[in-house]
């Protein structure tokens, strides 16, 4: 019976080993994607943060996490309470562009159905594609007028409607504006009379994938909340802790730094599961 049972788990073992043209594949495609800094650029830029470089914020991280240590090493007099309290203060600037990022997110998903709306008045009056989108930095939404406003100035001075069109996407960097921009090469480069009715089609996808993806969050908060929660009260915890001569002479000593990093990883995995579990049911629900 155990030689049956090992068999069985060497040849999981064996399974669970990528042999052959798949594994070269995923391979060669984990080395063509983006590296980590194109993927930092894209995040500051979908923050609005495009002109902060992603050495800046790596520098940023360190400062933070400098001053985090210093501050609680300084009240602890511990240097393993302060490399804790330093590497979550490191994580602060991330943090800070990932809520702006969603806050962002949010915030657009609202104002794109009436950008494409002005693009489909525009269209309906007569108007060419490119006088529709400098339309838009008049009388669209005022956050977005001024990326619009920079793609009527490049326009205006290079003539080239395509290149102008990839530089606004870089600039306006949101998934939804990706859409509406190839909606508008498309019907530049092929033609037709469909262009009204494909907007209006859009805008009416755009508001109710709103209004669903608003429903939703709005009842999965109460889980990202506890999630948060259940992230910091351990830290605010050991933060109060910290401050008696005891508890500071326990964290003092190799177990004491090894239960902190086991905690700090445990949280951080627990935190991101509940996260992923309460955005499942926004996904599938907008899928469907």
């Amino acid at each position: 019976m155990g030689s049956v049972i090992g068999l069985a788990f060497g040849v999981g073992l064996l399974l669970l080993v990528p042999r052959g043209p798949v594994a070269r594949a995923r391979r060669r495609e984990r080395r063509a994607g983006p590296g980590v800094n194109q993927r930092v650029s894209e995040l500051l830029a979908q923050a609005g943060f495009g002109a902060v470089l992603p050495h800046q914020l790596y520098a940023g991280c360190v400062v933070c996490g400098a001053l985090g240590f210093a501050v609680a090493a300084g009240i602890s007099r511990t240097v393993t309470i302060g490399f804790a309290f330093g590497a979550a203060a490191g994580y602060g600037p991330v943090a800070l562009v990932r809520r702006r990022y969603r806050l962002r997110r949010v915030e657009l998903r609202d104002l794109w159905p009436d950008v494409v709306d002005n693009l489909a008045s525009a269209v309906r009056a007569g108007m060419s594609l490119a006088d529709a989108l400098e339309q838009v930095s008049v009388r669209g939404p005022v956050p977005l007028r001024p990326a619009f406003a920079e793609f009527a100035a490049d326009y205006r001075s290079t003539g080239r409607f395509g290149d102008s069109l990839d530089r606004l996407k870089t600039t306006l960097a949101d998934p939804v504006g990706d859409r509406i921009v190839e909606s508008v090469r498309l019907a530049r480069d092929v033609g037709g009379s469909d262009l009204g009715r494909l907007l209006r089609t859009l805008s009416g996808f755009l508001r109710d994938d709103a209004r669903t993806r608003a429903e939703l969050e709005t009842r999965q908060g109460w889980t990202v909340s506890a999630a948060r929660l259940a992230l910091a009260a351990p830290w605010v915890v050991l933060a109060m802790l910290s401050m008696r001569p005891e508890t500071v002479t326990a964290y003092d000593s190799s177990a004491g730094a090894m239960v902190l990093l086991v905690g700090g990883a445990v949280s951080i995995a627990a935190y991101r599961l509940m996260l992923r579990i309460a955005a499942l049911p926004v996904e599938q629900r907008v899928l469907r």
